[in-house]
């Protein structure tokens, strides 16, 4: 089975955030849950961060940048990630961890 674009995003990001040592969940989006909230949620030397991960130039919905900005407000971290921009998350983790 051919994975999609945007799997094969997530699974980039994913090994950013283990090669890196980072905790990290991915919430199941069902009617349980809170809709909107990033496909990663992580904990990197104790800072919050949220990770919405999109293929192409997808862009994240209103719902999701609603919740995006939501945790800027709170003073975590919150990106959008692609193919392009994986370097940057690369990045980010490694200013917070001082690195």
């Amino acid at each position: 089975m051919a994975q999609t674009p945007e799997v094969k995003v997530k699974n980039k990001i994913k090994a950013m955030l283990k090669k890196y040592d980072v905790y990290y969940a991915m919430p199941i989006g069902s009617g349980y849950g809170n809709a909107g909230v990033p496909d990663f949620l992580c904990c990197v030397n104790g800072k919050f961060m949220g990770i919405e991960a999109k293929a192409g130039s997808n862009q994240p919905t209103a719902l999701q940048y609603k919740n995006l900005e939501n945790i800027i407000k709170a003073q975590g971290y919150a990106l959008v990630i692609n193919e392009s921009n994986i370097d940057f998350l690369e990045g980010t983790i490694k200013l917070i961890k001082g690195v």
